[in-house]
């Protein structure tokens, strides 16, 4: 296929910000599925979750720690059935097993206490973020169909935080069951129970939390899918002082058997589809808990453990990193990747915790993109999708372009589209954005007289133009671990100011600005 050069202009409003995400807005999941959970014959979960991983394997931690911090957020369909060995348990504690009558095919399952031990040592060694969710189906009975009711009961989930309380380990924050909310998958409550039930553990952590010097941690529900009279009703019954964020999943893609899945990540259409979902979960906590602020609080794409030879390969990044950009435009504090390891949706191998293609994305949208997230505009085609952040601890702009066309070369200017001051009595009319788009380069404004004359760039393309391969190419390099097991450094390539930005088809860049004159981000 012939490839063609098209010219693009791209205005960046750096006057303001349209919205700002939380400092550590990247973060991945670890779920609770044994070793044979399995979805369409493939059974791709191994020994990854909560309960089983090996947390002693070095590359493990040096993939946690490349982040300095990442966020983690414990958590997934069985949480709801897990009890914590501590205080007066009332049954033995032990794994999840194969049970057809149960929630998603498994028996209760228990965390000991030695092991919460372990895995909450290896999170702070590792400087993580932490997340944890909690069961809320305890003391419950079923009704009939998913419905669930009956009152809560908080004792185990109490002596756990009591436990981790007592034991000086610091959550950033406590959320509340999952995926219960409005339907629910496997199980559901209504948002009245849940409303209540969310006072009562408001009451608890700030009980438990009251003489301690750890930080108090924030309280997070429901991590379900989002329907609008059931997120409504949640945050009125609770009010104002108990839920501090609101997170909601999001599988946009469908089902990881989905033979379209491909079609779907390279669709601009398909997948600006979901930015609805986005404005609407802001929209319903604006209106009914502005004290609250929306998350992502697990997304793995495609569910059912993720698409195999997809959501591990180089493709997935197109779907991920528009995530990201789309999330985070419409005042997504956190966006939490389902998964850290386990499934196909992994950001790590399941066995040899060997980074996927999106590990590097995530790395690079965290090194990169700094919280002020800021509006642009483009006379380009849809497959080309821009986003645009303050740069992350330094000045200026970073741009991510994502090309979904497999024949367009893209070659973009960039400016902050300042208009020319016009006096209030000019009767000139306002310049279009394309009339400012043609005076292209304003954005070196008064800056390049600092010697910032470079700018960086960090281009991704798959290996062998495989758009299924494993292996991400940044700048023509293979990234992959180093001889001694480490996480490759991520170097960009270097070029003036002035020389134009090219996007080849089917990559991805984030093109770093240092010398962009944006206010919003002084």
């Amino acid at each position: 296929m012939a490839q063609e050069l098209k010219r693009v202009s791209i205005v960046i409003e750096g006057a303001r910000r349209v919205s700002e995400t939380d400092e550590n807005f990247v973060c991945a999941t670890l779920d609770w599925w044994p070793h044979d959970k399995c979805n369409y014959e493939q059974c791709p979960w191994g020994y990854s979750s909560v309960i089983n991983m090996d947390l002693t394997r070095p590359l493990l931690s040096k993939a946690v720690q490349a982040f300095k911090p990442l966020r983690i957020r414990i958590g997934g369909s069985l949480q709801d059935q897990v009890t914590y060995d501590v205080g007066n348990l009332k049954t033995p504690c032990r794994p999840f097993r194969k049970m057809n009558s149960g929630l998603f095919g498994f028996s209760k399952g228990c965390l000991h206490m030695k092991r919460w031990d372990e895995l909450h040592s290896f999170l702070t060694a590792n400087g993580a973020v932490v997340t944890f969710g909690l069961n809320a189906l305890s003391g419950r009975h079923k009704l009939r169909g998913k419905a669930w009711g009956g009152a809560w009961d908080h004792v185990n989930t109490q002596d756990f935080i009591n436990y981790t309380v007592s034991k000086g380990y610091a959550i950033d924050s406590w959320e509340f069951g999952n995926e219960l909310s409005g339907s629910g998958v496997g199980a559901s409550v209504s948002a009245e129970l849940y409303g209540k039930d969310l006072i009562v553990l408001r009451d608890v952590i700030n009980r438990v939390y009251k003489d301690s010097r750890l930080a108090k941690p924030k309280l997070v529900a429901p991590g379900g899918f989002y329907e609008r009279p059931w997120y409504s009703k949640l945050l009125q019954i609770s009010g104002p002082g108990v839920v501090d964020v609101v997170t909601h999943h999001m599988y946009n893609l469908g089902s990881g058997n989905d033979p379209a899945l491909v079609k779907k990540i390279l669709d601009p259409s398909f997948l600006s589809k979901v930015s609805e979902t986005f404005k609407d979960v802001n929209q319903t906590i604006q209106e009914h808990g502005p004290w609250a602020s929306p998350w992502v609080g697990e997304s793995g794409g495609a569910y059912n453990s993720g698409g195999r030879h997809v959501s591990d390969t180089f493709i997935d990044s197109f779907w991920y990193l528009d995530q990201l950009g789309m999330s985070s435009r419409h005042n997504t504090k956190v966006y939490c990747r389902q998964t850290l390891v386990g499934g196909f949706y992994g950001l790590l191998e399941k066995n040899t915790f060997v980074p996927n293609p999106d590990y590097y994305s995530a790395l690079l949208w965290h090194r990169l993109m700094g919280i002020g997230v800021l509006a642009v505009h483009t006379d380009g085609p849809p497959q080309l999708r821009v986003y645009a952040h303050c740069s992350k601890g330094r000045a200026g702009v970073t741009l991510l372009l994502i090309n979904l066309s497999n024949q367009s070369d893209f070659t973009v200017s960039v400016s902050n589209g300042r208009k020319l001051v016009m006096n209030v009595e000019s009767k000139k009319k306002k310049k279009s954005l394309l009339d400012t788009l043609k005076k292209p380069f304003s954005w070196i404004g008064s800056k390049a007289a600092d010697g910032y004359l470079n700018r960086e760039e960090y281009h991704l393309t798959p290996e062998n133009r495989d758009l299924r391969s494993k292996t991400m190419i940044l700048n023509g390099k293979p990234l992959k671990p180093t001889a001694t097991g480490d996480i490759p450094s991520l170097e960009p390539v270097i070029r003036g100011v002035n020389s134009p930005v090219n996007v080849l088809p089917l990559s991805m860049a984030f093109i770093v600005l240092p010398n962009f004159d944006a206010s919003a981000c002084s």
